[in-house]
């Protein structure tokens, strides 16, 4: 940013939900086979709150996601790794889809305005999970969603989601001794971990059709605090936040069981609901 600038210039305002229908649709027939089901998407409000959910591999359920908030008329403003944005036409489809990179001063900006933001503090790696993580929080300490929450004064709308690290396997993940040189020139080239090598059909890494399902939760208010975001006030919302997202997870898990059309074939029936 140029001496001087304004900071809120450096944060593009948010697309109008009509400008990216047209991308929702592109992606209706891969909708229609995945057929995802959500439960409380009434929770999501049009704006001022902070959606904070758990990262899935390779973050693909992300599209169907964004597709049902952009149907429903909501724009989310998705704080995504800078790393990202130093990838040419990457950096341009992230900006032209409102995602924002994450910073705090982007934050308060989003929050100055209203937007509806969403978070995944597990970051680049909770998406590049390794063997044995599936559908787990890897949050390390991490703290700032909810100082920043705190300090905005936005609730948080704690989700979940599941099936796509059911439909990927992970063949070799980012600790193998085999991905040494691709973990050197991502982090000289873009400071950024490479993702693990999976396998989705056949030996390809295209997702196997599993039926993805996401959960949102009654929000999580942070007034109380009157906008001190100490590390105790931080550390408490952190906690409640954890605790929601893992029992949105487990309710899932569950609901998937009891699912009569998790399957591809009962999805596609005529005699499906």
């Amino acid at each position: 940013m140029a001496k001087g600038a304004n900071p809120r210039e450096a944060v593009p305002a948010a697309p109008s939900a009509k400008s990216l229908v047209l991308g929702a649709k592109a992606f209706a027939p891969l909708r229609r086979i995945v057929k995802p089901k959500f439960y409380g998407i009434e929770h999501v409000p049009e704006g001022g709150a902070l959606l904070v959910g758990n990262h899935n591999l390779y973050a693909v359920d992300m599209i169907f996601l964004t597709a049902e908030l952009v149907d429903r008329g909501i724009v989310v403003r998705l704080l995504a790794d800078h790393a990202a944005f130093r990838i040419p036409i990457i950096r341009e489809l992230l900006t032209a889809c409102g995602v924002v990179p994450g910073s705090r001063a982007n934050v308060r900006e989003l929050m100055r305005r209203g937007d509806l933001i969403m978070v995944f503090p597990g970051g680049a790696r909770e998406a590049g999970k390794r063997r044995g993580e599936q559908y787990q929080l890897i949050w390390k300490n991490r703290l700032g969603f909810a100082e920043m929450a705190i300090e905005g004064r936005y609730p948080i709308v704690p989700f979940a989601s599941i099936g796509i690290e059911d439909a990927l396997d992970i063949v070799v993940d980012t600790d193998n001794p085999l991905m040494a040189p691709a973990r050197k020139l991502f982090k000289k080239l873009l400071n950024f971990e490479p993702l693990p090598i999976v396998r989705g059909i056949g030996l390809t890494p295209i997702p196997r059709p599993e039926r993805l399902y996401f959960w949102f939760g009654e929000p999580i208010p942070t007034l109380q605090y009157g906008g001190v975001a100490d590390e105790g006030n931080a550390r408490e919302v952190r906690t409640r936040t954890i605790a929601s997202i893992e029992g949105g997870l487990n309710f899932l898990l569950d609901e998937r069981e009891k699912d009569p059309e998790r399957s591809l074939l009962k999805r596609l029936s005529p005699w499906g609901s």
